[in-house]
């Protein structure tokens, strides 16, 4: 049975086709399409509280792509998961019944805790089922980063903050990354996000697991890359060292210099350094709550879009 999930988030939208059939440790999904396209959906929308008209027409281009390939690929069954930028947004209605009429399917906005849940199912694949410990998702997007942490496949709780690559970018550096004040200010702002974390009990954390755009692309500088490698990203463990090495490399380049790497997304130039900024932060937090036991983090391309796949699986497969 082939399946489709769709993730619209702030910044990007992602489609994955897959086979799906079911396995002893539950569905399995074999890639048939993964593709995403940067639309910026949430463009102007922390200033306005609306989507601005052509990001509107950037997101329903894309996806009547994506219903060109869902019904090439015979796709029996689709999801489609709105998630942080669609949430409080005045003209949602408008954005939900056009995609519905692209794509005959109505678009879920879901909560920060369903997308948590569902980055967690998806991000977990790169490590073995029966890994030791707890391990913390983190799948930083472009409106909001989702935290969630869990043993096995399975979360225990999750907290979604209203920081993203670009919320950070249009409240702090809409001008650029060039002013100290700028990035303290932004730091301030998510150190302060990041103090409901230390309501999490973090004792039985064995390591950091990361997804989405900016952690495979902070990865990929780590790593030293010309072009983007999925195949070596996926999976690969770096020490909060090499992690550091990369956001801050990235953090003092100016926008030729990001532009011209060979592995960054054209549409990601703008908004790296806000991502890596965050990421920055984060690590610091971890590091300090752990006492420093906590110090890898695992890079994984499957996320909540793996997550979304797998679950409309489930539900027709059952």
């Amino acid at each position: 049975m082939r399946v489709a999930g769709i993730d619209c988030g702030t910044n990007s939208i992602r489609l994955l086709i897959a086979e799906a059939s079911q396995g002893a440790d539950g569905v399995q999904l074999a890639d048939v399409e993964r593709r995403m396209q940067i639309v910026r959906l949430g463009q102007g929308v922390d200033a306005t509280g609306r989507f601005a008209p052509e990001a509107l027409e950037r997101t329903y281009a894309a996806v009547r792509d994506y219903a060109a390939l869902i019904e090439q690929h015979q796709v029996a069954h689709t999801r489609f998961v709105a998630t942080s930028a669609t949430r409080d947004v005045a003209n949602r209605e408008e954005f939900l019944d056009t995609i519905e009429q692209i794509l005959s399917v109505r678009p879920e906005v879901i909560s920060g805790q369903e997308e948590a849940a569902l980055s967690f199912a998806g991000a977990t694949g790169v490590l073995p089922a029966d890994a030791a410990g707890e391990r913390m998702v983190i799948d930083l997007g472009g409106g909001s980063t989702e935290f969630v942490i869990g043993a096995g496949r399975t979360p225990r709780t999750a907290v979604s903050l209203d920081m993203g690559c670009v919320r950070v970018t249009e409240r702090f550096f809409s001008d650029g990354l060039g002013g100290l004040d700028a990035r303290s200010q932004a730091a301030d702002f998510i150190d302060d996000q990041l103090r409901v974390l230390e309501s999490l009990d973090l004792s039985q954390l064995t390591g950091l697991v990361g997804v989405a755009g900016t952690i495979t692309t902070l990865t990929a500088q780590a790593l030293g890359l010309e072009h983007y490698d999925s195949r070596r990203i996926h999976g690969a463990q770096l020490d909060f060292c090499q992690m550091r090495e990369a956001t801050g490399a990235i953090l003092g380049m100016n926008r030729a210099q990001r532009a011209a790497l060979g592995f960054m997304h054209p549409g990601r130039v703008d908004v790296i350094q806000a991502g890596a900024l965050i990421v920055e932060r984060i690590l610091s937090h971890v590091h300090r709550a752990t006492s420093g036991r906590v110090e890898r983090i695992t890079a994984s391309e499957h996320d909540i879009l793996d997550g979304i796949a797998a679950s409309v699986a489930a539900l027709h497969t059952a």
